[in-house]
């Protein structure tokens, strides 16, 4: 896990240049890899490397990047492939021999066995791009899901790149707001474009997609980019039991579990008394392998004392019922306007709600602790339909193939406490799904031009495109559009940012790609079944965690008390101050000054004056 960045250039700048602009690049992501800096230059100087590195696999510095092999390739790597050891055993059976016990190493031969074809044998997280010198050829990649940044510039003269953005500012790059973006955020909060999910808030700065590789080669600076990897949502087995199932899906998630535990510094997880890290916190245990260099499993929570949401009391199950060790950290507040700024400026852009300042406190507690690796549950509730949200699109499945079971789920998740509205627009979307798509796209459309407070030509920015919505015809399809075009990139940024803020790793087993695509091969009532959410993973640690916790009804997740944090006087001069920034640079109308403050708890719909506030931040942060 690291910070990695990389010049190719037409005409050589000269090597003192090219080192200079390197090391600048990697400085500003130092972050990332407080643990050595690495570069390397070729011979002709139109090619360098950067590195800076996070000691997570073989920490001797015979592992250090940028690494070589075979006198033909040079690798800078950010991630971790989890299932390197198998891989090594197979290429030391086609007589590739090896120099360290990194990941790193076996990358690199893999992919001169296999070339581009060795993305599809790695269990990882993981952007990286190797050079290679006999062709003359930048070969890059990300992973299946994203859980890995890559950013780039590209013009007639130079291909940069970096884990973050900052990386590229750093070396000139101008840092100019993409103002279609912003105007979707502001007016309708999306973070990402559908139609275009490369581009970012900046203009001139693109994000390799997640499941893609590139490919450029001197002297033609030809750019060729493919999509090596894709979720088959459409291969549903119809005949696999509800045993049969439960037994392959609790293999493939302990399993993942089990590789994401290699390290060979300390490993630790996330709790927040949910089904998805307490799940996760549970295998831990039962493999034996909580942590070979301490006696109890080190967990870290966030805890929220007085608010109607705070987990503490779920937490405390877990920590009766396991040899774990909690530390638990309790943001108030109180830090949140000196920290806001620092929290958007390792995001580089926008977020939803301080659901992300709860996970980042988190973080800073585990790396206080010594803890430089951590387990999450992130995207369990993508692939296994863990939100409310789901219910609607489930139950319109159901309609279309036979109303009267459709009623009966309804009945059954009403039982559970789950009272969601569904009716005409529902059932009429159930046998129209195409047309249901286009009037929710016509609907963030008119909320996009007609929000009143937008300056009329920053509202010239839009673009229609932006908020295509997906043919939802059965549930499979609602998750494949959050788990691969738009929801869960928000998430892995999210953790990305946070956690490499503080120099720390964080590994999520329910996305190892074998996994989530057994989860879409099931057909939807193993996901949502009788009022349950989550149904087969559920089923398979039944008998393993408190019921309490395995059949809890609710959804939380870190939630912290926003609204009551958003009221405080420090923030709410920050968001007047943000009002007239954003009316400063004819974005908002003035009228907006006087409109009554809007204070919203996290992932409530009118949320403007938290949006106001990313927004301006984001115009100020250097």
């Amino acid at each position: 896990m690291c910070g990695i960045a990389g010049i190719v250039s037409v005409l050589p700048p000269g090597r003192e240049k090219m080192i200079c602009t390197l090391n600048a690049m990697t400085d500003s992501i130092a972050h990332r890899g407080p643990d050595g800096e690495g570069f390397w230059i070729n011979e002709k100087g139109n090619a360098g490397l950067g590195h800076r590195r996070l000691k997570i696999i073989d920490l001797s510095e015979a592992a250090a990047q940028p690494m070589h092999y075979a006198d033909r390739y040079t690798i800078t790597y950010n991630g971790e492939i989890y299932n390197y050891p198998e891989l090594k055993k197979e290429l030391v059976s086609k007589k590739y021999t090896f120099n360290t016990r990194s990941d790193t190493e076996v990358i690199l031969a893999a992919y001169h066995c296999w070339k581009e074809d060795c993305l599809t044998h790695f269990d990882g997280m993981f952007a990286f791009a190797i050079w290679d010198q006999e062709k003359q050829e930048l070969f890059c990649a990300r992973d299946r899901f994203g859980e890995k940044p890559f950013y780039f510039f590209a013009d007639t003269e130079q291909f940069l790149f970096a884990s973050e953005m900052k990386g590229l500012w750093a070396a000139g790059i101008p840092r100019r707001i993409q103002n279609t973006q912003l105007l979707n955020y502001i007016t309708v909060g999306l973070v990402q474009s559908v139609a275009r999910p490369d581009l970012t808030f900046f203009e001139g700065i693109y994000s390799l997609q997640p499941g893609h590789f590139l490919k450029l080669r001197l002297p033609s600076f030809d750019i060729q980019i493919v999509n090596y990897w894709d979720l088959d949502k459409e291969a549903i087995d119809f005949h696999i039991s509800e045993k049969e199932a439960v037994e392959k899906f609790s293999f493939l998630l302990k399993r993942s579990v089990e590789r994401r535990l290699r390290s060979d510094v300390l490993v630790g997880t996330s709790l927040s008394g949910g089904l998805d890290s307490s799940s996760i916190v549970s295998l831990i245990c039962s493999l034996g392998e909580n942590n070979r260099m301490q006696p109890e499993l080190q967990t870290f929570t966030a805890f929220f004392p007085g608010f109607e949401r705070d987990e503490s009391g779920y937490v405390e199950k877990m920590v009766q019922s396991f040899p774990i060790r909690n530390f638990q950290s309790s943001p108030d507040g109180s830090t949140l306007s000196d920290d806001f700024d620092k929290l958007l400026y390792y995001q580089e852009e926008p977020f939803q709600s301080l659901s992300i300042y709860a996970q980042s406190k988190v973080y800073e507690l585990a790396k206080q602790q010594g803890v430089k690796v951590l387990l999450d549950g992130q995207g369990a509730d993508e692939t296994l339909a863990g939100y409310q949200k789901y219910y609607p699109w489930y139950w319109q499945e159901l309609y279309s193939e036979n109303h009267s079971v459709a009623k009966s789920a309804r009945q059954a998740a009403a039982r559970l406490g789950n009272n969601i509205t569904w009716g005409f627009k529902n059932k009429l979307a159930a046998y129209l799904p195409a047309m249901a798509a286009r009037q929710l796209e016509k609907k963030a459309y008119k909320q996009c031009v007609q929000n009143p407070f937008i300056e009329r030509d920053f509202k010239a920015n839009f673009d229609k495109l932006a908020f295509s919505k997906p043919t939802v015809r059965k549930l499979n399809d609602i998750l494949y559009f959050h788990t691969c075009q738009l929801g869960l990139q928000e998430l892995l940024r999210y953790a990305d940012r946070n956690s490499m803020a503080h120099g720390l790793e964080v590994r999520l087993p329910f996305l190892n790609h074998e996994l989530v695509q057994f989860v879409f091969s099931l057909p939807s009532h193993f996901k949502i079944k009788e009022g349950w959410t989550k149904w087969i993973l559920r089923k398979s640690m039944q008998g393993q965690l408190p019921n309490p916790i395995l059949w809890r009804t609710d959804k939380v997740g870190f939630e912290p008390p926003q609204q009551q944090w958003m009221a405080g006087k420090r923030i709410i001069e920050k968001i007047m101050e943000a009002r007239k920034n954003l009316v400063n640079e004819h974005i908002l109308k003035p009228s907006v000054l006087q409109k009554p403050l809007q204070i919203q708890a996290a992932h409530e719909n009118g949320n403007d004056d938290f949006r106001y506030l990313c927004a301006s931040s984001l115009l100020s942060v250097q």
